[in-house]
Parts: C-alpha cells; structure tokens; sequence
C-alpha cells in the first residue's frame, strides 16, 4: 500500500482521504495512520501547490545556478550545501554529477536580484570555485504537470 499511496498523493495531494481509501482498497483510518506514519518518518517531506506564474500579474525569475565547490575534508558536500539552501531565497540545492557538483535554483522578482545573490553571497563563499547562471526562459513541464497544454480537438471529422 504504502508504494502505490505515495504515487498518488504525489501526484495529487488534495485528494480526499475517503477517495485516497477506496483506490487503495483500505479503511480511511488505515490510509490516515499511513500518511502520517510517512510524515513521522520524512518520508513524505511538504504539501506544495504548483503555480504557472506566467498566467498572474506577479514578476518571477527563475534560475538554475550550477556551483562548482572545494568539498570540505569529513564533510564532503554536505557543509557547504547546508550554507547554501540556508539562504532564504534559495528554492533547492541539489548534489550532481558532471563538471559542477551542486545545481541551486532561486526565484526572485529580478535579474538584478539573482545576479546580486551570486555575486554577493554564493560566490563568496569560500568553498566555492566557480558559477554558471543560467535562467529559465519558460517552463514547459514541472513536477510532472504540464503547463500549457494543447487541447485537441476530439470532434468527428464528418465528409460527405
């Protein structure tokens, strides 16, 4: 239960718990006690809302920063991680693999910002190497929702 449940709370967290019960084919107390088991355990971590801030009137900017780091001596990565996703106007950080070891995403209401983010606080850190901004032109997809979905005309093509 516990696999199929997190696929589809992750999917749609608004889901009723007596609708989440009947596709699991469990009792509601069952389901409820699961999820909050889950929770205790940080397996399930947050409840999100997505949001196209395209379709508002509120300016964003998003940027995914690849950082380049000296890992600290029985700390590896972690250290300088934990600096980084400190900063409030940081969204994520993620360890990756390739030429740069960690991708930070920021959202911000300017270029401006970003560029003084980086500038100012992340590349003065004294772990860190180098930097690439890179700044998200449009989304297409996010979190597995896609946001401007064609819709297809279903209508029968009728010719005489």
């Amino acid at each position: 239960m516990r696999e199929e449940l997190l696929s589809i709370i992750e999917k749609n967290s608004r889901i009723d718990l007596k609708e989440l019960a009947i596709l699991l084919g469990a009792e509601e107390i069952e389901v409820a006690n699961e999820i909050q088991k889950l929770e205790e355990e940080g397996i399930i971590c947050g409840y999100h809302t997505l949001i196209n801030w395209d379709k508002t009137s509120i300016d964003k900017v998003s940027a995914l920063i690849e950082v380049k780091v000296t890992p600290q001596r029985g700390q590896g990565f972690d250290k300088i991680a934990e600096r980084i996703y400190n900063y409030p106007e940081v969204r994520a950080v993620y360890l990756i693999s390739g030429g740069y070891d960690l991708l930070v995403t920021l959202e911000e209401k300017t270029l401006r910002e970003i560029a003084n983010f980086v500038s100012d606080k992340l590349s003065t850190l004294d772990s860190v190497l180098s930097t690439a901004t890179h700044f998200v032109l449009k989304k297409y997809k996010d979190h597995g929702t896609v946001f401007d979905k064609k819709h297809k005309d279903e209508r029968e093509i009728i010719t005489p």
